[in-house]
């Protein structure tokens, strides 16, 4: 390894090559805090806009706590993992509770819902200087090649002996929330998954697997299962006043206090719109009729996959159940799964001068489209 210590040769590359990001900077802990919540699991140019929008609607903690819980997951819509959401509101309500000073240790900021081992790190670093280092998958993916450990960093236990290890030298560095950046910007850019820029990396003197010639080897990684897959009746109901029919998941779990289009679990990977009717009033208790397929929409969530087939559909009711609601989108909160089968059903457009149709996915002449979302996006814009 070279003769400068190794929080040397971050900091000075960091200094040269860090990247700008609204959250760098900023004078208050809390919007810190918002943006590494933002960016649990999600990539940075993503983060980018939700985080200006989202202080712009809630400027404080106050201002968070005191919001509707529904208001803050609309301004999370399309961010995913709408648990951090509703963590991060329940920990503003909190706080509010304790006086409304934020904490200024990472084992306070433990304390709060939603707030992990890493967030805690990197708040407490970033704000207040503590010198207690960060461990997530760019991080992790770093050392386990510069140190040429075989540890699986999805573990507790692997992420606790890097994070010991680490420990000096975030404190030797003077600057702990520099250091703990300069981790993850290097993994983020650098020490990618994929096609490493190992010449240009200030640490691959030192690194093992570079000497070795086997960078793709770490981090180790167990081969995963095969996700199941659901499959799933989707039906988009309208009212004569243009109003889409829909209702509220529970507020646990997946997805929770989201809404979504009425819908109903399928054992048939295609199946025929009648059937698809029958289902979803077997489950749902809506009657529908001239149940018209228009394309399916798939979705990956951490554990399966989803495969939902989207039908626009009439009500043979008067009435509709009490838990369901016809509104417009943009007034409810909505899960991605919906939006995006919303899409394919989309009211036909004018004709354009010249008095043909323009082709549009709701035509009857359109083939049936799919489109595809996914929610794992990896986190700082890589992935471990």
């Amino acid at each position: 390894m070279s003769e400068r210590p190794l929080h040397r040769l971050l900091l000075d590359w960091y200094d040269a090559h860090r990247r700008e990001m609204p959250w760098r900077g900023h004078p208050d802990p809390y919007a810190v805090w918002v943006s590494e919540i933002m960016l649990q699991q999600t990539q940075v140019d993503t983060v980018r806009g939700y985080f200006t929008r989202f202080l712009s609607s809630f400027p404080t903690v106050g201002a968070l706590a005191a919001a509707p819980q529904e208001a803050v997951l609309k301004a999370w819509e399309g961010l995913g993992y709408y648990s951090r959401a509703r963590n991060l509101h329940q920990a503003a309500q909190q706080v509010l509770a304790s006086g409304g000073a934020l904490p200024r240790t990472a084992a306070a900021w433990s304390a709060l819902p939603g707030v992990g081992a890493y967030t805690a790190a990197a708040i407490a670093s970033i704000c207040h200087g503590e010198a207690v280092p960060v461990v997530d998958g760019n991080v992790a993916r770093v050392f386990a090649r510069m140190l040429a450990w075989p540890d699986d960093f999805r573990k507790p236990a692997a992420r606790d002996r890097l994070a010991a290890w680490l420990q000096p030298h975030v404190a030797a560095s003077r600057r702990p929330g520099d250091f703990n950046q300069a981790m993850m910007d290097l993994g983020a850019t650098l020490c990618t998954p994929r096609q490493p820029a190992c010449d240009a990396c200030p640490l691959h003197r030192a690194c093992i697997a570079r000497q070795t010639d086997r960078q793709g080897l770490f981090p180790y990684r167990p081969a995963q299962r095969a996700r199941p897959l659901r499959i799933t009746a989707v039906a988009v109901v309208r009212d004569p006043l243009g109003r889409t029919l829909f209702i509220r998941r529970p507020s646990d779990g997946l997805l929770g206090g989201l809404w979504e289009l009425p819908s109903a679990t399928l054992s048939d990977a295609a199946p025929a719109p009648r059937a698809a009717a029958q289902a979803l009033r077997a489950q749902t208790g809506l009657a529908l009729s001239a149940a018209v397929a228009r394309g399916t929409v798939t979705h990956a969530f951490t554990h399966f996959k989803l495969l939902s087939h989207v039908f626009a559909a009439r009500l043979r009711q008067a009435a509709v159940p009490p838990a369901y609601v016809f509104a417009t989108p943009s007034e409810l909160p909505l899960t991605t799964a919906s939006r995006r089968a919303l899409a394919l059903c989309a009211p036909a457009r004018a004709h354009p001068p010249g008095g043909k149709r323009a082709p549009t996915r709701s035509s009857s002449s359109a083939r049936p489209g799919t489109v595809s979302t996914g929610q794992g996006n990896p986190r700082r814009n890589v992935a471990p």
